[in-house]
């Protein structure tokens, strides 16, 4: 998956934004070693910091970290992929926000390289996509491209239920200490696309290196399949379900 910073931050900073009470979750104490992983631009990883804790930012897109270094030249960021990053000291906390789901598929060995990041009794801190997240987008999705004639769209993330996350957790060495399981009807303000500009950002490779025309054509059906669920008369809503836990390794 291949992100623009620049329009991430601009067009859904509300993904950072609903993350503040996450870092509230997390509590990061002054002192502590805190990683930030799928950090994308750095606004959380800045939070943290903020409160006193020494933290490390990683992400598996060069263009976040290199958007992340620039405005917050006094912190540390890496390229690091949550699937096979590796620690020299363990940390006190892993904290994550929205991006999880994008590591769906080998999330155990997500699971696993956090526990090897902590410390015993480190806290594992995130927020993710939960079972149903953009259940009326990804179908509007799959119709349009079925209606074109093209294959089912190979989806690029996971959205566990909270029995399936929770079953991976204790099994990956993790005693879960909270678990919610919420929707969250979040504004598309900054989408005057609508869905076609949400599909865009989050599910580019879908489209990437098909004809501008068929991209025109899928992204209009897009919307209007979308639009008697997420459409209102302020404007479009993203139908997202959020998952969010604190667990400690054992």
């Amino acid at each position: 998956m291949r992100w623009n910073a620049r329009a991430y931050d601009s067009s859904f900073g509300y993904v950072s934004a609903h993350g503040a009470p996450l870092v509230d979750l997390l509590d990061p104490q002054p002192g502590e070693r805190v990683l930030d992983l799928g950090c994308g631009t750095g606004l959380l990883t800045a939070e943290i910091s903020s409160r006193g804790a020494r933290v490390l930012g990683i992400d598996g897109s060069s263009a976040m970290i290199e958007k992340a270094l620039s405005l917050h030249p006094g912190l540390e960021f890496i390229v690091g992929d949550g699937r096979d990053f590796t620690v020299a000291e363990p940390y006190n906390a892993v904290f994550s926000n929205a991006a999880l789901h994008w590591m769906g598929r080998e999330p155990d060995t997500v699971i696993s390289n956090v526990w090897q990041a902590l410390t015993p009794g480190g806290r594992f801190v995130a927020e993710m996509g939960g079972a149903g997240n953009c259940a009326a987008l990804t179908a509007a999705l799959s119709t349009a491209w079925r209606e074109h004639g093209l294959p089912e769209p190979d989806l690029p993330w996971y959205f566990p239920s909270p029995a399936e996350y929770a079953t991976r957790l204790e099994k990956g060495g993790f005693t879960l200490r909270l678990l919610e399981y919420f929707d969250r009807p979040t504004p598309l303000d900054e989408c005057p696309g609508g869905a076609a500009d949400w599909v865009r950002t989050f599910a580019g490779s879908l489209i990437q290196g098909k004809p501008v025309e068929l991209v025109e054509s899928l992204l209009l059906r897009v919307n209007e399949l979308a639009a008697p669920a997420l459409r209102r008369e302020t404007g479009w809503m993203a139908d997202y379900v959020r998952l969010r836990f604190a667990a400690v390794r054992r």
